[in-house]
């Protein structure tokens, strides 16, 4: 399973994305932004933690029924009666996975769970040998698992796999790991479970590193990210799943990997989780930001109306875009000032444009960028200019 180049993409929007603060969502915003999941492509759908509250359960429910012929998934403990949870909330699904988890670090194992390694991995097998008797595909998350002991978390991986998990997830839990440190982790474990399983990640960015971590992983053998639109999720969120998968779409010739995404709906998809959660992505956030396709520098202006690969890497109708912007400030040049006052229905002379330039420079030196309804007052106003 692992020696292939396709990369499955885990959507975890509407479970590790929606219990972050500010992301709560109804049954019915899950069931809308689940059909965007959908039409996205995501190759499994987190759905929600079951057991954790009765909207959860119904959330999963009402989407493995909405949604027959996805692969919707439920998050479970690897306890007896959060998995009998999640394979109820599951029934409706022709796909369905359950999901369990249980944390491995010597930390975790310390102060969260005060069991043994030896309880843990007990309590690991029995979770997943009770989940493969409701469904046939089990996914199971070493918790912290970046910060696990490599032998241990070979041991409990090798474990799980024998009793039937098709998935094994070492998740970066606290954004702790760094690119070759999580390499090193997963190839690992690659190497250890060979074509039994999958070998899965889900990274965390309090560090900023959720993307390039989960990079690394892929490279390192995993084929399967967990990750989220606009990258939301648990403290600084989760590796934003727009991000990784343009970089292996733009970049094939650094990273030979596909995925069964349908790029021209990740702006959409951002749009729409924005809409139903209290905020978005910030302005210069990537692919989807608000500035993500905007040029304001001169230098830069006029090279993309000469050629738009000199300043755009992606063309934004590929990610949902309608098109890259120029946004006129005191940065903008007078390639890009033309063509907007072509755009608006203006052709000046040499000297009219000479006059607007030199007032909207003198403009946006105390705003922040000048609007159409300004920019056409000036070109009128340039008109009554006496030569």
């Amino acid at each position: 399973m692992n020696g292939h180049n396709r990369v499955w993409i885990f959507d975890t929007t509407l479970r590790d994305g929606e219990q972050s603060p500010g992301c709560s969502m109804t049954v019915p915003e899950k069931l809308k932004m689940a059909a965007k999941l959908v039409d996205l492509g995501v190759d499994i759908l987190e759905a929600g933690f079951p057991i954790a509250s009765q909207g959860d359960f119904e959330a999963v429910q009402a989407i493995s029924a909405e949604y027959p012929w996805a692969q919707v998934a439920a998050l479970a403990r690897c306890t007896s009666k959060d998995v009998e949870r999640a394979a109820e909330a599951l029934k409706p699904a022709r796909r369905p996975r359950i999901h369990t988890f249980l944390a491995t670090s010597d930390i975790h194992l310390k102060y969260k769970l005060k069991k043994s390694r030896q309880q843990v991995l007990d309590d690991a097998c029995a979770a997943v040998r009770l989940a493969r008797t409701f469904v046939d595909d089990v996914e199971f998350s070493a918790e912290d698992g970046a910060r696990t002991d490599p032998d241990y978390l070979e041991q409990v991986a090798r474990a799980v796999v024998a009793e039937g998990a098709r998935v094994v997830n070492i998740p970066d839990t606290v954004g702790y790991s760094t690119p070759a440190e999580y390499a090193a982790i997963i190839g690992r474990v690659v190497k250890a479970l060979g074509d039994t399983a999958i070998v899965s990640v889900h990274c965390h960015d309090d560090l900023g590193l959720a993307v390039a971590n989960s990079l690394a992983a892929i490279e390192a053998g995993a084929r399967q990210v967990e990750c989220t639109i606009n990258g939301i999720g648990e403290r600084a969120g989760n590796c934003s799943l727009e991000e990784i998968v343009m970089i292996l779409k733009t970049r094939s010739d650094r990273f030979p990997y596909t995925t069964g995404i349908h790029a021209e709906h990740l702006y959409a998809a951002s749009q729409m989780l924005s809409s139903i959660i209290t905020f978005g992505p910030q302005p210069n956030k990537a692919i989807v930001g608000r500035n993500a396709f905007a040029h304001e520098a001169g230098i830069h202006q006029d090279g993309y109306l000469k050629e738009r690969t000199t300043y755009e890497i992606i063309d934004p109708k590929s990610v949902g875009v309608p098109e890259g912007k120029l946004v006129l400030g005191k940065h903008s040049g007078r390639h890009a000032l033309k063509n907007r006052l072509e755009d608006l229905g203006f052709s000046l002379s040499k000297d009219e444009l000479d006059f607007v330039y030199t007032e909207i420079t003198t403009l946006a030196d105390n705003k922040k960028g000048l609007m159409d309804e300004e920019i056409a007052d000036l070109a009128r106003k340039s008109q009554q200019v006496p030569a």
